[in-house]
């Protein structure tokens, strides 16, 4: 019997898809809008999708313009206990509807501003639920405050792997050493800085990790793009990610112009700055609309899309992936069982082969031949880079189109009707397990983070001096107004 059950359990660990992430992804697939099940769609086929925290840590300590948080969020005290309540509570929620495994967002406020063993439990309690989690930040943190998150008391590594993005551009304020940037010029240093200390983590700790470079886009900030681009692709950042603003949160961060930012105008500039065409259309997340993704495989000084929506072969070979491959769980499985996986789903599609080994050979003639490419993966210069663009929509047209979805009613007006075929697509999600609700970013944001973030104010309310200090001592204010967000600064 014990050899009978652990075979069982071997051919189910091996199995290529698990059962709980075919029924995620055909129950993700049946949920999208007809207008987004096209066969480069990746939602319902390959992922269910991202996701994100809300209400945890709304709290930040720079400001920006615009802020997608609501007037209120900076009004409400960091608490550790609060924050890995809702992490955990929103993350077995997840868990239960949307299968195993789906990457995630530890995003609120400033995550920094959360003690470093609280956002460490945080990232444990998410990895506990099958979700790889990523910190969102300004950057504007310590190499010791990232130590004390991903080492123990004994100085052992908590995780073998981190995911972080980080967030820089002119628009926001505060920053140490760049208060108040002139261009986003002058923030290179500090993007390098964050992005050197991880490879410093992983000289020294041996702590893998992805990290992200973020940026919001507005006509102030528009023909920058392509600098910037450029300057962070020659820094060890796995993923760009742009967003024209929209005008969500805090409307007295707002100024006009928002909506003169095309997400073809961000991705035209991202392409300028690449030196080739990164085509986007062979996949897609959700809708069009919202997201324009593309991956780049790097040899050395040679770089080149991972796909060619222009060759039927490729398309071919995507199809193939995408209906044998899909759902696939790669992250934090040993690599004999991802080999098994892998060599089970070719036993069992034999065809997929010379597709597959056909676009592989196409792929290495791209990024310069065999011989580059072997030459850069011995010298370690073989890399991946995904480049993406998410256009946020505007809360007066979010607010009215998710009122009437939940009311079950489609729009005749061409605009918010737009909205609610979006939202239907949203390839990004966050969960109320109190209300048993999956709801799109946009609509926690533009719907929801108002009134979730007025209760929290009186829940978690910052501390209110008994007399205001001597001599207008500002550091004493702040020191007692919010004792439980502060960070104490080493290294």
């Amino acid at each position: 019997m014990k050899i009978a059950a652990l075979l069982r359990g071997i051919e189910m660990t091996t199995r290529p898809i698990q059962p709980e992430s075919r029924t995620a992804l055909e129950r993700r697939w049946e949920q999208l809008p007809e207008h987004a099940k096209t066969p480069g769609q990746l939602l319902g086929r390959a992922a269910v999708g991202c996701e994100g925290t809300h209400g945890v840590f709304p709290k930040c300590n720079l400001t920006c313009s615009p802020c997608y948080h609501s007037a209120d969020a900076n009004k409400v005290r960091i608490d550790g206990a609060h924050t890995l309540k809702g992490v955990t509570e929103q993350m077995e929620y997840l868990r239960s509807i949307r299968g195993p495994r789906a990457h995630a967002q530890l995003i609120g406020g400033e995550v920094s501003l959360l003690p470093a063993r609280d956002h460490a439990a945080a990232l444990l309690a998410m990895r506990a639920n099958g979700r790889e989690p990523m910190s969102m930040t300004h950057g504007d943190f310590d190499y010791q405050y990232l130590l004390d998150v991903v080492l123990d008391e004994d100085g052992k590594p908590r995780f073998d792997r981190v995911s972080f993005a980080a967030h820089f551009d002119s628009l926001m304020r505060g920053r140490r050493g760049a208060v108040r940037p002139r261009d986003e010029a002058e923030l290179n240093p500090f993007r390098a800085k964050f992005a050197d200390m991880f490879t410093t983590l992983k000289r020294d700790h041996g702590i893998r990790s992805y990290i992200a470079h973020n940026m919001t886009v507005t006509p102030s900030n528009l023909d920058q793009v392509t600098d910037v681009a450029r300057a962070v692709m020659e820094m060890p950042y796995d993923m760009l990610s742009f967003q024209p603003a929209a005008y969500i949160g805090d409307d007295r961060r707002w100024s006009g112009g928002f909506d003169t930012v095309s997400i073809d105008a961000v991705w035209s500039r991202i392409e300028a700055a690449a030196g080739h065409p990164i085509p986007w259309q062979g996949t897609q997340f959700g809708d069009v609309r919202c997201n324009r993704t593309a991956i780049t495989v790097n040899a050395g000084t040679r770089s080149t899309a991972l796909l060619d929506p222009e060759d039927p072969r490729d398309l071919a070979a995507r199809d193939r992936a995408l209906a044998h491959f899909g759902g696939m769980i790669f992250g934090d499985t040993p690599a004999w069982i991802v080999a098994v996986k892998v060599l089970r789903a070719l036993l069992a599609h034999p065809g997929d082969v010379p597709f597959l080994a056909s676009f592989a050979l196409r792929l290495m003639r791209r990024a310069g031949g065999l011989r580059a490419v072997a030459s850069a993966a011995l010298h370690r210069r073989l890399s991946f880079r995904t480049f993406v663009v998410h256009n946020f929509m505007d809360a007066a047209d979010v607010a009215p189109a998710w009122a009437l979805m939940k009311q079950g009613v489609a729009s005749d007006d061409p605009k918010i009707k737009e909205t609610q075929e979006r939202l239907g697509a949203c390839m990004y999600t966050m969960s109320h397990p109190e209300t048993g609700e999956l709801v799109p970013a946009c609509v926690q944001h533009s719907v929801l983070d108002p009134g979730e973030n007025v209760g929290l104010r009186k829940m978690l309310p910052i501390r209110v001096l008994p007399q205001p200090p001597a001599d207008g001592d500002l550091a004493s204010t702040h020191a007692a107004t919010d004792s439980a967000g502060s960070r104490t600064r080493k290294g």
